[in-house]
């Protein structure tokens, strides 16, 4: 019983470490934890009530990690994504946990009243799923789910699609002035292949290490610097090597024709994830891409003809 005393004490700082977390952005989520540390509240007032009643006022300090089982949960202060879906995941985690607790409990107390409590206690966490929900009714109404949605949205563009998109830009134009220098300047396709593996993964290392260095995420909300710079990295590479992987091919125009195709469905994509991701629109973002992608294509060829 003091080991649960302690974890619904933990659980509702916890949520409402969640709530102080999300309020300025998903304002509405950030209720629905409140309420949750409510209950957990309650939980925790009614077990010290029967603990007193049957085992006195000191109540040992029991924590879950000294015990074994448990899964550690990371304080939410040392978090830096905010991820509505991760809180919401942890929590469930968090409600597993404590139902598993109360039965194996509830089946080992030979006293009535506390074998009693320790199974309603279960069957409350058990239909937390259903608070939940109806918690989200009350709060989370569809001018608010909307607005949540929007800053949802807006976040994944700032953590994931933005440092991505830099990257596959980069990856895509910066690469082809040294590849195809090379690859006219040598006419060996095999030549051209190692120049570009070389400029892509190169490329994918500096740009990673560029976009984890130039932000730490506290103060404009861009997320975990590291995640950001691993996408911005990967993105990079594969912008380069797409192009890069058809100088495999022996016969060295076939090999280049093939990468160009490849450069211009880059292009393309690019121009669709700017539109789709970035408000803007189509055939501007396909004519700015385009333009500097073929500028860029056109110096590597005159260079590596010259």
């Amino acid at each position: 019983m003091a080991l649960a005393i302690g974890a619904e004490e933990e659980d509702a700082r916890r949520y409402r470490d969640m709530a102080e977390r999300l309020a300025p952005d998903f304002p509405g989520s950030a209720r629905v934890f409140d309420a949750m540390a409510i209950e957990e509240d309650r939980h925790r007032r009614l077990l010290i009530d029967l603990f007193k009643e049957k085992f006195g006022d000191h109540i040992p300090l029991v924590r879950r990690d000294d015990v074994r089982g448990f899964v550690r949960h990371a304080p939410v202060w040392s978090m830096r994504n905010i991820s509505v879906d991760g809180f919401r995941l942890d929590a469930a985690t968090m409600e597993l946990e404590a139902q598993r607790l109360y039965l194996k409990a509830a089946e080992r107390a030979t006293d009535p009243d506390v074998r009693k409590l320790l199974g309603d206690l279960a069957a409350m966490e058990a239909q937390h799923e259903r608070r939940v929900e109806e918690l989200e009714a009350e709060h989370l109404r569809e001018s608010v789910r909307t607005e949540e949605d929007a800053t949802r949205r807006r976040m994944f563009v700032m953590q994931v699609v933005q440092p991505g998109l830099a990257g596959l830009i980069d990856g895509s134009v910066s690469t082809l002035a040294p590849i195809f220098a090379a690859a006219f300047a040598t006419q060996n396709s095999f030549s051209a292949f190692l120049v570009g593996l070389a400029a892509s993964i190169g490329a994918g290392i500096s740009m990673g290490l560029t976009e984890a260095l130039s932000d730490d995420g506290v103060i404009t909300g861009r997320g975990h610097p590291w995640l950001r710079g691993v996408v911005c990295g990967v993105m990079t590479a594969v912008g380069g090597l797409g192009h890069t992987l058809p100088f495999l091919i022996p016969h060295f125009w076939t090999a280049t024709v093939v990468a160009g195709i490849v450069v211009l469905a880059e292009l393309v994509a690019i121009a669709w994830i700017r539109w789709r991701y970035m408000d803007t629109k189509f055939h501007s973002a396909i004519g700015q891409v385009v333009l500097g992608g073929l500028l860029v294509l056109a110096a590597g060829i005159f260079i590596g003809s010259a």
